[in-house]
């Protein structure tokens, strides 16, 4: 009875730990309340939209450890966050928790076209509308003669020893510097910590969400024609650059797929995804037809 009570209080780990014959169909024991649905059915659909291809199996991953922190807010009462993490597992995320009963989720990046965002989730009698778990630094320097891209700020901020997960967008303000998002434990150690972006010295202050200077990212849209939906092909007509180069960009691990790295040339690529290859930027598919004589017609959407 003890046993039977313990996989009936925690149908997660169940789901996650038992092994099972191959062909066997599992079957949570879950109750149904007010429409949605427990976690242990929630991870299940997590599990098969990796299968299907929606998110890869990291992402997958990081949804369930998100389920799983869901499903500790509702049984405590108390609401937890997670790091920044990507748009696709935002995206995902937010579905799964949706489905939960007795829980609320709440996704801020520090603005409202934020692309990396922190997911907050808890109990709703507990969950605040605009919870604070994200600070914005300005990052102010004489950038006039020696400009500095986005990858040049990620690259000083990581270089304090601050991980990826911490830190969210990075708004660029030309001459002036940059504007930063990060995790709020971390604006007094970043404020000592950071003194050079490149070759340009600055001086970092925590300023009021309110202040951040964002606006809708500026674009450049193309048509190109191929004969296949590869990564190889499609990425190379959108940087402009050989198929050669950029799998040898590819190889060295310098090109994501909806903010995922990948080491495969024939990645097929579809409408929505987003390609970025360091140091030169992204490109997104917009739409694509297919022609009378078999080939791609596909929009590309270079952010500049």
């Amino acid at each position: 009875m003890a046993a039977a009570s313990l996989a009936l209080a925690s149908p997660l780990r169940l789901l996650l730990r038992v092994s099972r014959p191959r062909g066997a169909i599992p079957v949570p024991c879950c109750f149904i309340s007010r429409g949605r649905y427990s976690t242990a059915i929630a991870v299940a659909a997590a599990r098969d939209s990796a299968v299907k291809g929606s998110v890869d199996r990291n992402s997958a991953e990081e949804v369930r450890n998100i389920l799983d922190m869901a499903q500790r807010a509702s049984q405590r009462r108390d609401v937890f966050h997670t790091n920044f993490l990507t748009p696709p597992i935002v995206k995902e995320a937010m579905l799964a928790v949706e489905k939960l009963a007795d829980i609320k989720a709440v996704a801020q990046g520090g603005y409202p076209q934020a692309e990396r965002c922190r997911i907050s989730v808890g109990h709703p009698d507990f969950m605040t509308s605009n919870p604070d778990v994200v600070a914005a630094l300005s990052i102010s320097g004489n950038f006039r003669l020696e400009p500095c891209s986005h990858g040049d700020f990620l690259g000083a901020i990581l270089g304090t020893g601050i991980t990826r997960e911490k830190v969210g967008d990075i708004l660029l303000q030309g001459e002036r510097g940059a504007q930063v998002l990060v995790d709020p434990g971390l604006v007094d150690y970043l404020i000592s910590t950071l003194e050079k972006v490149g070759k340009v010295g600055v001086s970092c202050t925590q300023i009021p969400l309110l202040a951040l200077e964002y606006e809708p990212p500026r674009t450049n849209s193309f048509k190109t024609v191929e004969s296949s939906l590869r990564v190889d092909a499609l990425a190379s007509a959108g940087f402009k650059i050989s198929r050669t180069k950029l799998a040898s960009l590819i190889s060295s691990g310098d090109v994501r797929v909806n903010w995922t790295p990948t080491t495969k040339n024939g990645v097929t690529l579809k409408s929505g995804d987003v390609v970025s290859v360091s140091g030169m930027g992204r490109l997104k598919i917009g739409e694509i037809v297919t022609t009378r004589k078999g080939k791609y017609a596909v929009e590309l959407i270079r952010y500049l």
